[in-house]
C-alpha cells in the first residue's frame, strides 16, 4: 500500500499554486528516520519534508509544507517545480 494512501484526499490538502499543481501531481517519499521517526518529502520541491514521531504524523505535516511552499510560489507568481522524480529502488 502507497502510504499516501493513509491520508484521505482531504487530509492531503488543497493547495494549488498559479498552474494548477496540487499535491496529488508529486511523488512522496516516505522514510525511517534512525532512531526514531519517520520522514516525509516532496523531492521535486526543494526543502518540503517534515520530520515526525510516527509515518502518519510526518504525512500530514507534509501536507502543511506542501501548503506553505505553494503558497510562496504563488505570491512569487511562480509555478511549482515539475516532479521529475524516479523511484529507483523500493
Amino acid at each position: 500500500m502507497n502510504p499516501w494512501q493513509l491520508l484521505s484526499r482531504t487530509d492531503r490538502g488543497a493547495a494549488y499554486n498559479v498552474d494548477g499543481m496540487s499535491l496529488d501531481d508529486y511523488k512522496v517519499v516516505l522514510y525511517r528516520n534512525q532512531p526514531d521517526g519517520w520522514v516525509a518529502e516532496i523531492p521535486a520541491i526543494h526543502g518540503c519534508y517534515a520530520l515526525m514521531p510516527t509515518r502518519e504524523d510526518a504525512l500530514t505535516e507534509l501536507v502543511s509544507v506542501f501548503e506553505l511552499i505553494a503558497l510562496e510560489y504563488a505570491e512569487k507568481g511562480l509555478p511549482l517545480p515539475a516532479d521529475s522524480t524516479s523511484i529507483v529502488n523500493a
